[in-house]
């Protein structure tokens, strides 16, 4: 099999040894005789699995007693439904940062429940940047405050958590930098993430809420989009993604052998800081997209000065093994996605490549 790195900015990369693992208990898990796939979700084998998912993610973010661990299905995108379901209350104002693509979306989506009050917007520089927080116009009677810390598409990211203010929730959308960095649980009323980028496979969708918040949902909520219920039966109102979960467990043990988030933090200012480098030291034939202190450390988007050049860029890229470089049909130019499971390896062979790439195609 020919070796490749996948730059996919979702599903993406997952860890080798990970995969490894899996595919060694693929037919028989830990002795029980059944694949992982077929097991009862409510079985002994499976139940053990979800718990020490649990636990362990708890343990990787220190998570606080006081706030719930959910695994759900639907993706980041119902979360934009099931937010202001729960949340909203007897509010009628919800608060949202627009820094690109997905912001835009939770605000069509939260629209069909509230007074959407977009407090700031990047908009204006085509998603370059995140407003200084000071010019933010809030409402002080908000149900919650909903920020997406790294823009997939855009290459955005935010580098610093927004300040609660007058005891509104933080609500955040962290699919694709969950894990990526550390941060304090404690300041937000609820973080979710959209496994297919930096936990898992596809099909699983995390919610970590405080518990305070719970019980608030709309009378119109369906049952399967109440926080509560889901809760109350610790992920297992319905079956579950089941190997999703599995395999999210085996990413997180992965994490903690490799120093926990902290470690991984490192990694990625590494992997990073060469590949932005290497885009900085081109004397302009390729370029970054976004002003540098919001520079994604997940997505590193970026064009080429000529563009002619894109579809032989990457042409060329695929036939030395890096794959999936093509930007989002949104914003066009180059993606590459370095979450977790990315190598520095296989940074260090696209900086090879693009140096290479740049010195052919120089005028």
């Amino acid at each position: 099999m020919a070796k490749v790195y996948n730059f996919s900015a979702g599903p993406a990369v997952l860890p080798h040894a990970v995969l490894a693992e899996a595919q060694s208990e693929m037919l028989d898990w830990h002795g029980s005789g059944m694949c992982v796939m077929e097991m009862s979700h409510r079985g002994k084998e499976f139940m053990e699995i979800i718990h020490d998912a649990e636990h362990d993610l708890r343990e990787l973010m220190r998570i606080p007693k006081n706030y719930k661990v959910l695994f759900l299905q639907g993706g980041a995108s119902l979360q934009f439904s099931m937010i202001p379901l729960n949340l909203l209350g007897d509010k009628q104002s919800i608060d949202v940062v627009n820094t690109g693509h997905w912001s835009k979306l939770a605000i069509k989506e939260a629209r069909r429940y509230a007074n959407v009050n977009v407090v700031a917007s990047s908009e204006d520089r085509n998603f370059t940047y995140v407003p200084a927080e000071e010019t933010w116009q809030r409402d002080p009677d908000a149900a919650y405050l909903h920020y997406t810390s790294n823009e997939t598409i855009g290459g955005l990211q935010f580098p610093f958590v927004p300040a609660t203010v007058n005891d509104v929730p933080l609500v955040c959308d962290m699919s694709s930098d969950f894990l990526s960095r550390e941060v304090d649980v404690s300041r937000f009323g609820l973080i979710y993430a959209g496994a297919q980028k930096n936990i898992g496979p596809s099909g699983l969708t995390v919610v970590i809420v405080r518990e305070d918040l719970l019980g608030k949902a709309l009378p119109s909520t369906p049952t399967m989009l109440n926080y509560q219920i889901h809760a109350d039966a610790d992920s297992m109102y319905n079956t579950p993604a089941t190997y999703p979960i599995y395999i999210a467990g085996l990413v997180f043990k992965w994490l903690k052998e490799l120093g926990g988030i902290k470690g991984m933090a490192a990694r990625n200012d590494e992997k990073a800081g060469l590949l932005y480098h290497a885009i900085e030291a081109s004397n302009g034939f390729y370029y970054s997209t976004v002003e540098e202190p919001f520079r994604s450390k997940m997505n590193v988007v970026f064009r080429l000065k000529d563009e002619s050049l894109e579809d032989t860029f990457l042409s060329e890229a695929k036939k030395n093994g890096l794959v999936q470089l093509k930007g989002h049909r949104a914003v066009g130019g180059m993606r590459a996605s370095i979450y977790n499971a990315m190598p520095i390896e296989g940074v260090k062979a696209l900086v090879s490549f693009m140096m290479d790439f740049a010195r052919q195609h120089s005028s």
